[in-house]
């Protein structure tokens, strides 16, 4: 399968909707489904919105536990590639990326003469 690499600069704020969960790779078995170097894939749900345009939530596979990420922060996604994929009569778009961050807030400046060196 060939995979599309997606330029997240042009997909607007994206915060975590859904926090990460580990893949199922089997689910008679309940096996958490691996990458090829042995680390656990999770799925995050990312909301997407681009200016004037609905929202929509996808689910992108990461390897590795992405720390920190919570519901309802914004997200920064390292690396991220679409990949068309058919079984039978199905068909879609999967997403997966090297890493999924918390875009950590800036802090402050304290205004002059509250709470810094006098």
């Amino acid at each position: 399968m060939q995979s599309i690499p997606v330029d997240t600069s042009r997909l607007g704020v994206l915060r975590c909707a859904v926090p990460p969960e580990a893949k199922i790779g089997n689910y008679d078995t309940q096996e958490v489904k691996k990458d090829r170097d042995g680390n656990t894939v999770y799925t995050v749900g990312v909301l997407v919105r681009q200016e004037g345009r609905r929202a929509s939530v996808i689910e992108i596979a990461v390897p590795g536990e992405p720390k920190g990420v919570v519901e309802g922060i914004e997200v920064r996604i390292t690396g991220m590639e679409a990949f068309a994929w058919a079984m039978g009569d199905r068909h879609g778009v999967s997403f997966r990326a090297s890493a999924i961050t918390p875009v950590l807030p800036v802090p402050s400046a304290s205004p002059p003469g509250k709470g810094g060196a006098s």
